[in-house]
């Protein structure tokens, strides 16, 4: 197809305000499909309805769009976790909203690894800078990456008394670590197997691990 011809191709698809956002929604759904592996450019073109050229604007190849994915899919993470906090009881309060918002974040987390394991791969394919787990574009709805969301719970586990001040440095590293760990290998791992009932509860127990380990 000629440059013009594609042009004009492009112009009789493309419908989207914006094609940045348009290709990375592309990647998102083959991300929940089939994991980062099946996010590529042209299928993602495809699906925005443009000309595999038109990414090449957005995007200098394959690693800029999943890198892009990889973001967004740290984004719905983070809302992920927002709604299993928006779910505490609103009655609670001092420790025991400290303890329940906790416990949101780390079953929050497992959770969103148990419905969208294609996703949680994603989240982390290109994650390997921790500077990253607090970029702007992993945000959800309150302004926090999935990584300060876990922050502030333990700073509200602190504040009411739960954890002593003196334990809190590294923190995060210790429970994230366990909370991943789990996840991976129910997603990627041995433990794929299990029934749900088992698997839910392994994450209550592990939650409550990690508490008390804290």
């Amino acid at each position: 197809m000629s440059k013009k011809s594609e042009r004009r191709s492009e112009r009789a698809t493309y419908r989207h305000g914006d094609l940045h956002g348009a290709l990375v929604r592309a990647g998102l759904d083959l991300a929940r499909d089939g994991g980062p592996e099946a996010v590529v450019l042209r299928e993602a073109t495809r699906r925005a309805g443009v000309a595999p050229s038109a990414a090449y604007r957005h995007f200098a190849d394959r690693e800029a769009l999943l890198a892009a994915v990889c973001s967004a899919a740290q984004a719905e993470f983070a809302r992920a976790i927002e709604a299993e906090q928006a779910a505490v009881d609103p009655g609670l309060a001092g420790v025991a909203l400290a303890r329940a918002r906790f416990w949101a974040v780390g079953l929050g987390y497992m959770g969103f690894a148990r419905r969208e394991p294609g996703l949680f791969q994603a989240a982390f394919w290109l994650s390997r800078d921790l500077n990253r787990a607090t970029s702007p574009e992993r945000r959800g709805e309150t302004g926090l990456t999935p990584f300060e969301l876990l922050g502030a719970a333990l700073d509200g586990l602190v504040a009411a008394g739960v954890l002593p001040p003196e334990r809190r440095p590294g923190a995060e590293l210790l429970a994230w670590s366990a909370v991943h760990g789990l996840a991976t290998l129910r997603t990627e791992g041995p433990l794929g197997g299990l029934p749900a009932d088992q698997i839910e509860a392994l994450e209550r127990r592990l939650v409550e691990s990690v508490e008390r380990g804290l």
